[in-house]
């Protein structure tokens, strides 16, 4: 075992991978506020399903605690919280400072501080830091040191899992950079990258989001124009990528925790700074409206086969914000749902990958119901929102088997044969 002590601070999607592979060679100490989080580990179940239990059950050298005092012994602290947005798409560093205060309490002479969580270009040094000190009492590149390199965790693949994805890393002093990189070669059998410095490992993270960002919300616009055009999308992206530098990017719903936030972060810093990001914007108010257009096209399909809206069944297959992952962050299946509702539509929503219970918690008004293929009950549209494997295995029989009269059957992923609409 190494003799680094290694703490983990947050232990979601992106930090329980992260501990358990530490505590494979590392004494580590994994960190959350939520105690049934803490409690779920430690019995060997991870609820995101990104580690199995027999992955936990490997890591020999990792330990669980709600309690920060635990943490006094560790050295290096990686803080793995997440930066979301708040409702006037502005950056939310709350869960970020916090943590901050509570690694600052704890730390001592030759420490250093790692943060993964993604910010814009400057949050580390800016914002973070002036924290670590004023709790410590220490002084940032003397007494302490800071390092930074962004997760890029990929919830549901288990093919490029952490150790398979090239880390960025970097360090406030060049000491501390090549320390940092040292250890995430530990465990990344894909290998670093060491950046020139943190803000440069910053503005890495928030661009490589941002430009799927930008690639999506082109093809999504492509998509509305071809289809007022009434030309297939899904052919002409079809026939442009036989060209060998074609850009492979399909239309689609844009969210989840990286996706629909991290340009929100470079945007911010970037109008702050005096730049107005144009094209950026426009990207994301593109593909926020993606929800919109889709629960509109259905109503129009609705009203062309002479079906009445109000009160009419319709069935919503996914809720994830992808495929084959329990995640439900900033996933855009509900403003499809919400704009459903306000036309006074009944709407149904299935979803096997969720946790069934905690999400009706969260969305009280919507009616989640156990699987709608072993149900007598009919709709009058169905959209398939997420390509979950099992929605990927339904035949046409059985959307006709649950559909009132003709399937109105919207398609959203491309992965229906026969839909009524695909985007």
């Amino acid at each position: 075992m190494l003799k680094d002590k290694i703490a983990v601070i947050g232990l979601g999607y992106v930090g329980i991978p992260l501990a358990v592979e530490f505590g494979k060679k590392f004494e580590t100490i994994g960190y959350d506020i939520n105690h049934q989080r803490i409690d779920e580990l430690k019995n060997y179940h991870d609820r995101t399903l990104e580690i199995s239990s027999l992955e936990l059950k490997s890591s020999k050298n990792l330990k669980y605690t709600i309690n920060p005092n635990d943490l006094k012994s560790c050295n290096i602290f990686i803080i793995t919280v997440p930066t979301p947005i708040n409702n006037k798409n502005l950056p939310d560093l709350k869960p970020l400072k916090q943590s901050s205060k509570v690694v600052g309490k704890l730390l001592k002479k030759d420490d250093i501080v790692i943060y993964e969580s993604t910010v814009y270009p400057g949050v580390t040094e800016d914002e973070c830091v002036p924290i670590l000190e004023k709790q410590s009492g220490l002084v940032f590149n003397k007494d302490f040191y800071c390092g930074y390199s962004p997760e890029r965790i990929n919830p549901g693949d288990k093919e490029r899992t952490l150790t398979k994805i090239l880390k960025i890393t970097s360090g406030s002093n060049k000491k501390t950079a090549k320390k940092v990189d040292d250890l995430y070669k530990s465990i990344i059998k894909a290998g670093t990258h060491l950046a020139s410095s943190i803000k440069v490992a910053e503005a890495a993270k928030v661009i490589e989001n941002t430009q799927r960002d930008v690639n999506i919300a082109l093809v999504n616009e492509l998509a509305l124009i071809f289809d007022t055009m009434g030309i297939s999308s899904q052919d002409v992206l079809q026939a442009a990528g036989t060209k060998w530098n074609f850009l492979n990017f399909k239309p689609g719903l844009v969210g989840g925790h990286c996706i629909g936030v991290d340009p929100y972060y470079l945007t911010y810093k970037a109008e702050k700074m005096g730049y107005k990001p144009n094209l950026i914007l426009s990207s994301r108010a593109i593909n926020n409206r993606m929800s919109s257009y889709i629960a509109k096209k259905t109503i129009k399909l609705l009203i062309n086969s002479d079906k009445k809206i109000k009160n009419t069944n319709i069935l919503i297959l996914g809720l994830t914000f992808k495929e084959n992952c329990p995640d439900i962050r900033n996933t855009k299946v509900i403003d499809i749902i919400d704009d459903l509702l306000d036309f006074k539509c009944k709407v149904d929503l299935y979803d096997p990958w969720i946790d069934k219970e905690e999400v009706q918690t969260i969305y009280k008004n919507y009616n989640i119901i156990n699987n709608p293929f072993k149900s007598t009950k009919k709709y009058s549209a169905i959209i398939v929102a997420v390509a979950h494997k099992q929605f990927v295995k339904l035949k046409q029989k059985d959307y006709e088997n649950i559909s009132q009269d003709d399937p109105i059957l919207i398609d959203i992923k491309g992965i229906v044969n026969n839909p009524t609409w695909r985007l």
